[in-house]
């Protein structure tokens, strides 16, 4: 993982892999009283949508590629904001392995990405919608860096 030479990630080494992994490996002892069910967290479920989407463009896009260092540093607050608010590993494991959560993330994500005017297989497409996060600031935009 070096910014000279970045390379493209695959699999479980995307963004969406890596926002994924960061918050599957959070461990706590920490109260469950009064908190948010883990697939009603708005900000879980945008970090995890954010990643996804990242992910997507970068694989779809030729000109863009991951910012890992950005994306590693997101983790660590994400794990943080597990962590305060008191998830165990055990419930953060059975939420990311959830077959209809990973359904619902997916779904959200290629929501975004059609109202953003991406078209499946049309790699311009993704690409046009990239070079648009990261002039917006988001945080997918943030996971991203468009080299055109």
């Amino acid at each position: 993982m070096t910014l000279v030479g970045m390379q493209k990630l695959s699999g479980v080494a995307g963004l969406r892999g890596l926002l994924l992994g960061a918050l599957a490996t959070v461990s706590f002892a920490w109260p469950v009283a009064a908190r948010t069910p883990l697939a009603e967290n708005s900000h879980i479920t945008e970090s995890l949508v954010a990643g996804r989407v990242g992910d997507m463009i970068r694989q779809s896009c030729p000109s863009i590629t991951a910012r890992l260092f950005t994306a590693y540093s997101k983790l660590k607050a994400l794990e943080g904001f597990a962590r305060d608010q008191g998830y165990s590993e055990a419930e953060v494991k059975g939420f990311l392995n959830d077959p209809s959560e990973k359904a619902r993330i997916k779904a959200l994500a290629d929501s975004y990405l059609q109202a953003a005017g991406v078209v499946a297989g049309d790699s311009e497409s993704y690409c046009r919608a990239g070079r648009d996060e990261i002039a917006k600031a988001t945080l997918a935009g943030s996971l991203i860096r468009s080299w055109k």
